[in-house]
C-alpha cells in the first residue's frame, strides 16, 4: 500500500505542529511518520558560529530539499532512511540521525515545504496554516528565548531582516499550490474533519484493495 503523504505549510509559528497534531488525534492515526523541514538545513558544521548565525533560514536555498526528496522517494518504495537532526543552539546539523521507517500516513510540515515542485509531485494533499503576522512574531518570540535559547535582540533583528521580507517573498505565495488553507486564528475543526475524512477514506480504500 502507498502511504499517504500531506504537506503542511505556513509563516513561522503559525501553528502548523498544532493543526497536525489534531488531524493526527482526530483521524485516530496510529501508523504515522511526522517529519519536519527544519531537520533538513543544510550542514553549516564547517563554518563559524557567527557566519551561521548570518544565513537566511527562511530562504529555500537555506534546505537540503534533494536530501528530502530523496527520502521521500525511499520511504514510498517502504525502505528507511537516515533524516538528519538539526541542532537550533548551535545552527548547524547534530552529528546523531535518526532512522525513519515508512508508515501508512506521512506528514511533513515547514514553512516553505510547499515551494519545491518536487516534493509537491509526491504529496496527497497541500495544507496551508495562515495565522495574523503579529500574532506568529509574538509566539516566535516567545518560542525561540525559551526553547533556541535565543536574546530577544537576535529573535526580533532576525525577524525584521529575513523572516518578514522572506514571508512575503517565498512562503506567502506557496498558498496557491494549498488544497485546504486553514485560519489559524479561530476554530479550525470544519477543515480538520476534512482533512480526516480524506485520509479515512484513502484508508478504507486501501484497506478495502488489500
Amino acid at each position: 500500500m502507498r502511504p499517504l503523504i500531506f504537506l503542511v505549510a505556513g509563516g513561522s509559528a503559525s501553528g502548523k505542529s498544532t493543526v497536525v497534531q489534531k488531524i493526527v488525534s482526530k483521524a485516530g492515526l496510529k501508523d504515522v511518520l511526522i517529519l519536519n523541514h527544519d531537520d533538513y538545513y543544510h550542514d553549516q558544521s564547517a563554518l563559524s558560529l557567527e557566519q551561521r548565525k548570518q544565513t537566511n533560514y527562511d530562504h529555500p536555498k537555506s534546505l537540503d530539499n534533494e536530501l528530502l526528496y530523496a527520502h521521500l522517494f525511499r520511504l514510498l518504495k517502504g525502505e528507511s532512511a537516515e533524516k538528519p537532526i538539526y541542532d537550533f543552539v548551535n545552527y548547524t546539523r547534530s552529528t546523531r540521525t535518526e532512522k525513519i521507517h515508512t508508515r501508512t500516513v506521512i506528514i511533513v510540515e515547514g514553512i516553505l515545504i510547499l515551494e519545491n515542485e518536487h516534493i509537491r509531485s509526491l504529496s496527497d494533499m497541500n495544507i496551508y496554516v495562515e495565522l495574523d503576522d503579529d500574532i506568529r512574531f509574538i509566539r516566535r518570540l516567545k518560542r525561540d528565548m525559551e526553547e533556541r535559547e535565543r536574546s530577544m535582540e537576535s529573535v526580533i533583528d532576525q525577524y525584521i531582516k529575513t523572516v518578514k521580507p522572506m514571508f512575503h517573498r517565498f512562503i506567502k505565495p506557496t498558498k496557491r499550490h494549498a488544497d485546504v488553507i486553514i485560519p489559524n486564528d479561530r476554530s479550525h475543526d470544519i477543515a480538520v474533519d476534512l482533512i480526516v475524512t480524506k485520509i479515512r477514506q484513502y484508508l478504507d480504500e486501501s484497506n478495502a484493495a488489500s
